[in-house]
């Protein structure tokens, strides 16, 4: 009996961990498909989910978000919050919004996390209408 309990909650423990995002992931340019960045996401005390920049793996042409329009403005991409205010909602994350720093434009987001893989989807109005970029889990 104790057996069959242990399994029960290991496997509810795992699935848990299974929907979240939190971790490093490497970015891949959806263009290009290299490998970008390492962007760290990590849950707030508020619930929600912020994710920055940890790690360059392509030196940017402009190493400042130019383009930017809020608080980063000529800030550099390094470190900077390119995700904000993202919501657990079922078994994806979504209600916040993600940053291109290349650009500087500002999108709402939605997340999905497939096995080791992030589906990170941009856009604007309507989910329809964006760009998904696939991230890929790093140890």
């Amino acid at each position: 009996m104790k057996k069959i309990i242990f399994a029960f909650v290991a496997l509810f423990f795992a699935t848990l961990s299974y929907a979240q995002i939190e971790g490093k992931w490497k970015t891949i340019d959806d263009e290009t498909g290299q490998a970008k960045s390492i962007v760290e996401i990590q849950k707030r005390a508020n619930g929600q989910y912020y994710g920055k920049v940890v790690q360059l793996l392509i030196k940017p042409a402009d190493p400042n978000c130019s383009g930017c329009k809020d608080d980063r403005k000529g800030k550099p991409v390094l470190g900077m919050e390119v995700i904000r205010d993202l919501k657990k909602d079922g078994n994806e994350f979504s209600g916040g919004t993600i940053t291109d720093p290349k650009t500087g434009k500002t999108y709402k987001c939605i997340i999905k996390r497939e096995g080791d893989k992030l589906d990170v989807r941009g856009y604007i109005g309507f989910a329809l209408i964006g760009r998904s970029q696939t991230w890929h889990k790093v140890d």
